[in-house]
């Protein structure tokens, strides 16, 4: 296991979160060796990795203040090999805020505008491990959007910030043509935002957009059937979708496209590549986004794995699947430049 987890924080948070791990491996240990695993397509670290995720979700939204719920996630830390490869550099603007993410060993390609997820009220420490997966996978120049935060924040403050930072970049001298939208969970609803409100904005169209498990439809998503068949494997309710939702932007505003895109015009965007585990109880809706856009004929495609869970490619190198994913992004990303370079040598 290449990937190793490790706590902070006030001694509290950083002994609960433990005690959390520690009952995690030994109830997966203990039923893989009665019963198998709990999906087929399960090793034993994504069992524990989806257990200890759920665990430690419930127990923040159980505290009731979201400051503590923030604090307690952050005592949970992840290291790997992959992150000492990437240098971390803060960037402070007077509209936004976030961190570029570099390989130290290789010239990027592209530039990424990242957006974390979280439910778009959490932006835990452990964030960086994933974003260094991606910054790798992408041979990119990421800059990881740390948007304001809801409740605190509502809609549509987090676009607002997305757009500021795409801006910035644009008047820093990146070519749109080699920069990539991208964000998993409500990051992948913000990537998806972020593509409408630019058209709309007249601003230049990115080469790419990546959506890793994204929230397309808020009235569908909170319909989901998260005790009947896959979903009752996720580690995400519909409990926890409600309150994000709640947390988010009122109920009267869950049909707006810049909330729930499956209502949106998508003719005319970049592409736009998704990826979804078929366990997970936003699948339903993924799909249905998927099917809406090529009824449109817009460039979006779906890729999905069998048994995978919400957010799966963030499990990292350690799960066949997630690492497969990562390559994906990576093979993806090599065929947009392939194809922007092509599209260059013909306009000359």
């Amino acid at each position: 296991m290449t990937a190793r987890i490790h706590f902070r924080g006030p001694p509290r948070y950083r002994l609960r979160s433990a005690a959390q791990l520690s009952q995690s491996v030994l109830e997966v240990s203990a039923r893989r060796a009665l019963n198998g695993p709990r999906m087929p397509g399960w090793n034993w670290y994504f069992e524990v990795a989806t257990q200890m995720a759920k665990r430690q979700t419930l127990a923040a939204f159980r505290m009731g203040d979201v400051n503590e719920a923030r604090r307690y996630l952050d005592s949970v830390m992840i290291s790997s090999p992959e992150l000492s490869k990437v240098s971390i550099t803060p960037v402070l603007q007077e509209q936004f805020r976030g961190r570029w993410f570099a390989d130290k060993n290789r010239e990027p390609r592209v530039t990424v505008l990242y957006f974390h997820g979280g439910g778009y009220s959490f932006y835990p420490r452990a964030y960086a491990n994933f974003i260094a997966l991606i910054t790798l996978a992408a041979n990119s120049k990421t800059l990881a959007l740390d948007y304001r935060l809801s409740p605190e924040h509502r809609f549509p403050t987090q676009l607002e910030d997305a757009l500021n930072a795409y801006r910035w970049l644009l008047a820093t001298g990146v070519d749109p043509d080699h920069l990539i939208f991208a964000g998993d969970s409500a990051g992948a609803n913000l990537t998806l935002a972020l593509l409408l409100a630019a058209r709309e904005s007249k601003l230049p169209h990115p080469a790419l957009a990546i959506a890793l498990s994204p929230p397309t439809d808020f009235e569908m998503d909170l319909k989901a059937p998260d005790l009947t068949d896959k979903g009752a494997f996720d580690w995400i309710d519909t409990q926890m979708l409600e309150q994000w939702a709640d947390w988010f932007c009122d109920s009267a505003e869950r049909n707006n496209p810049l909330v729930s895109p499956i209502q949106a015009d998508l003719r005319g965007l970049p592409p736009i590549y998704i990826q979804a585990g078929r366990a997970e109880i936003l699948y339903p809706s993924i799909q249905a986004f998927a099917d809406r856009a090529q009824m449109q004929r817009a460039n979006v495609v779906l890729e999905s794995w069998e048994d995978m869970t919400h957010d799966f490619p963030m499990f990292g190198l350690d799960s066949p699947q997630s690492a497969e994913a990562l390559q994906r992004i990576g093979q993806v990303v090599d065929a947009t430049l392939r194809t922007q370079e092509n599209m260059e040598k013909v306009r000359l």
